[in-house]
């Protein structure tokens, strides 16, 4: 089963979530999306085994053999490359390593080179119980305007028979599309607040157009208003856990130590959670 825990905007709570989840979680698999600022290393604290390079197909253009005709450019969805004059230009930050021009080109003048946007970490991380939790994280190389193909690449490593834990980035933007696509559930994480309440919205008409069942973790739950229960019976969401804002849970964060780690009854709530979300995909 993969699960991917997300939210529609930042600060909510999502990668404490994530987390906790997978330290309950037998034969769980942590996989940190959020590429471009993954944390969740710091609350698992894995041991890196391996270490991947992830890079992107680039065009790259044979002046000898290209006869200026402009089809690669019409072809480029990205606006990657541009006939100037009678020479073909290429912008390589705009390029999303699709190979159209390659295909495309009558003269057969483009090839691909390959241009490094990040890289992906892997390993273990302790869990309950003295159990082992498998660890992979993407991380984007800085100035990398593109996240995607990294988060692909890193969502391959998924491991049948096992239950994935997908952390998503914030928002509702292409990077937490490509997360949640091919999930089984996804989890959104909000907080009582009517700024929380609007990105919920937003983030569950993305699950709801993907066709992906969903339920909700409120974080802070004692400090908001009920806005968000109102929202989730109108519109049939189960709330599946509730987290009170409490100081020591927040102390511990600060300190980058997981709940469940140092408090029991956060640990059952949370093994509560785990059954709950295989009651709800059964469902």
């Amino acid at each position: 089963m993969i699960v991917t825990v997300a939210s529609g905007k930042g600060g909510t709570g999502k990668t404490t979530v994530a987390t906790n989840l997978a330290l309950v979680s037998p034969e769980a698999q942590y996989i940190d999306c959020d590429v471009e600022e993954p944390n969740g290393h710091l609350f698992l604290k894995p041991e890196i085994e391996r270490e991947l390079e992830v890079d992107l197909p680039i065009p790259r253009i044979d002046t000898e053999k290209c006869t200026a005709c402009g089809d690669c450019a019409k072809a480029c969805e990205f606006n990657a490359l541009a006939l100037v004059g009678k020479k073909v230009m290429a912008f390589p930050d705009l390029c999303h390593g699709c190979g159209a021009c390659v295909f495309i080109c009558p003269e057969k003048a483009i090839s691909e080179s390959s241009k490094i946007i990040g890289r992906i970490e892997t390993g273990k991380a302790p869990a309950l119980g003295g159990s082992e939790l498998e660890f992979a994280h993407g991380v984007s190389k800085i100035g990398n305007p593109l996240t995607p193909p990294i988060i692909k690449r890193v969502k391959k490593l998924a491991r049948d028979g096992r239950f994935v834990i997908m952390d998503s980035p914030p928002g509702t933007s292409c990077p937490m599309v490509q997360t949640l696509l091919g999930s089984d559930y996804c989890l959104f994480v909000t907080e009582p607040t009517p700024f929380g309440l609007n990105d919920l919205e937003l983030a569950v008409g993305v699950a709801r157009q993907l066709e992906i069942p969903c339920g909700i973790v409120i974080n802070r739950a004692d400090s908001g208003d009920e806005r968000i229960h109102r929202y989730c019976e109108r519109e049939r969401i189960p709330v599946l856990l509730e987290i009170p804002f409490d100081r020591d849970l927040a102390f511990a964060y600060s300190k980058g130590e997981a709940a469940v780690m140092m408090n029991s009854e956060m640990a059952v709530k949370f093994k509560e959670l785990y059954q709950r979300i295989f009651e709800e995909v059964g469902r």
